[in-house]
Formats: C-alpha cells, structure tokens, sequence
C-alpha cells in the first residue's frame, strides 16, 4: 500500500494572518511533506512494511537503543507526524476544544504558562512538541 500525500483541509493561504505565508505552506506541505512520503514509500517497498499502516511500520521499526533511527522509522514517522500537523493547525479564530482547555489549566495553571513551557522545551531544537494525554 503505497502512502499519499494529504490534500490541505484549508488553503494555502489560510494561516497567513497566524505567520504562516502561503509560500512558506506551500514549500512544507507540497515539498517537505511530500518528501517523506515519496521517500517512505520507496523505503518500505518490497519490505515485511509495504502493506501495513503508519502506526504498525512506527511501532515496527523503533529502535528504542538507538539515537540514529533508522531511515524507514525516520520517514514514516515524519509523515505521520506532518499528518497530524495539518488536521491540528487551523485558520485563526478556531476555538480550542472546552475539555482540552480545561485539562491544560489543570495541569499547567493557565494555557499561556503551556506555551510558555512548550516554547522553552523546544527552543533551540528542530522538533516538534506533542502534548499528549497519558493513557488516552
């Protein structure tokens, strides 16, 4: 099964007034994004991986011993997580969920001090941060 390259579930000029240019959508989605697909496809084709989910080829190819993962991990993880990035991003004015909202003030006092936090976590890195709720 052969991975494909999302459609937008905005335009690309959406998110211009967050800071996000319609160049710069255009070059991470149709490129970046682009790329893990193309190269997670040619990694995994022929493989034990060619015709199981992102989630089973994540799970599958981790090496929790390893700094380096490996490139089919790599790519495939990455278009996962570019995934997820485009459904979670949206134009200004969007509302965050209420009992989302109310998690992150319980468990960091307000949402401000979240991204507070989030922003001293990652500077300095090229990643992304995920707030995950644990068991759920």
């Amino acid at each position: 099964m052969a991975f494909e390259l999302p459609n937008l579930p905005y335009a690309h000029d959406a998110l211009a007034a967050g800071g996000m240019s319609k160049e710069t959508l255009e070059f991470h989605h149709d490129l970046h994004h682009n790329a893990y697909v193309t190269n997670g496809n040619k990694l995994i084709e022929g493989t034990e991986w060619a015709d199981k989910s992102l989630e089973e080829i994540i799970s599958g190819t981790y090496d929790a011993s390893s700094v380096a993962q490996n490139g089919i991990f790599n790519n495939i993880s990455q278009l996962w997580n570019h995934n997820q990035f485009w459904e979670m991003m949206g134009p200004s004015g969007r509302d965050m969920p209420g009992e989302l909202e109310a998690r992150i003030k319980d468990g960091f006092g307000s949402v401000e001090k979240m991204k507070t936090e989030f922003a001293a976590a990652g500077a300095g890195r090229s990643i992304r941060l995920w707030l995950v709720l644990a068991g759920g």
